[in-house]
């Protein structure tokens, strides 16, 4: 007779498996920093009594519609990325999971979520979060495959999460939103096209239309990395003109905006991965770093 432990076994291994890959679809990571991104724009448009009970609606709501976005966006590139190295182990190329329950697992969190910020929150965090959707699913993702352009596109709904969370708390989008939603936006160019720089031949093999891709001698990926990094700088200064943040804040901003700007200038002239990965490790820490500042030394209206 077999051990009821031994019978259970594979059973419960099946279902840990298959747990996993339901949460392999919500891209984690990404989703990580969907969240931080909403929490700086709920906390910098909160008042100075924390309205906490909000906060956690608006991180519920913002999560639910990230993960059935990430999901909706693994179903439609299943193909392309059963052909790139770096994604082949999805669950869906990888043959762990049929297509369907992607697809109807993603619709299911994404309306949830629009239907739950709409009822905790207010219509119009539920309305930037429908069209964060929309733009990243039916534009975005299929742009990915035609034009170098897509990046352009997908840093709008990139950015938008920044106006969920101010919004959710004051219910309009003043300058101020505007500006940190901004800061967002250009940010997510360096750091997308290092990216693209440092997989350019895995995008190119998943028929992927990154700029390197279709320009590989990266004159074009280098010319944009620098302008918008030179556009990053003065613009993450102005929350303090706007009277939104500090001293400490304004100081910290220029220093780590000109060592951007100095890696990122790098980068361009240099032309190879080894840049390419150093600029992507110095903009994942650039942002949370402003983030915190931005944070530590804010101005309560």
């Amino acid at each position: 007779m077999i051990p009821y432990a031994e019978t259970m076994e594979p059973s419960l291994t099946s279902e840990a498996s298959g747990f996993f890959d339901f949460l392999e679809l919500t891209k984690p990571r990404i989703t990580s920093l969907i969240l931080m991104t909403t929490m700086l724009g709920f906390y910098m448009g909160s008042p100075s009594l924390f309205p906490f009970q909000l906060f956690l609606h608006t991180l519920i709501g913002t999560l639910l519609v990230a993960s059935g976005a990430a999901a909706l966006n693994q179903y439609w590139e299943r193909e392309a990325d059963g052909k790139m190295l770096r994604t082949r182990s999805r669950p869906l190329p990888a043959g762990r999971m049929h297509p369907w329950k992607a697809l109807w697992f993603g619709i299911l969190l994404s309306v949830t979520g629009i239907g739950y910020l709409a009822w905790m929150t207010n219509y119009l965090t539920s309305l930037l979060a429908a069209i964060t959707l929309v733009i990243y699913i039916f534009m975005y993702t299929p742009l990915k495959s035609r034009t170098p352009h897509c990046t352009l596109v997908g840093a709008f709904p990139g950015a938008i999460p920044m106006l969920i969370g101010w919004c959710a708390v004051q219910g309009h989008l003043p300058v101020e939103s505007w500006v940190l939603y901004m800061l967002l936006f250009l940010w997510q160019f360096p750091h997308f096209l290092s990216i693209a720089w440092l997989y350019q031949e895995d995008y190119a093999r998943g028929g992927i239309a990154m700029l390197p891709v279709v320009e590989p001698d990266g004159k074009s990926t280098a010319r944009q990395i620098i302008a918008y990094s030179i556009m990053l700088l003065p613009l993450s200064l102005i929350p303090t003109l706007l009277g939104m943040t500090g001293q400490i804040y304004l100081i910290g901003a220029l220093l780590l905006g000109i060592w951007f700007l100095y890696v990122s200038i790098i980068t361009a002239r240099a032309k190879n991965k080894i840049q390419a990965r150093r600029l992507l490790q110095v903009s994942v820490v650039y942002l949370p770093l402003v983030y915190t500042l931005m944070m530590i030394d804010r101005v309560t209206p």
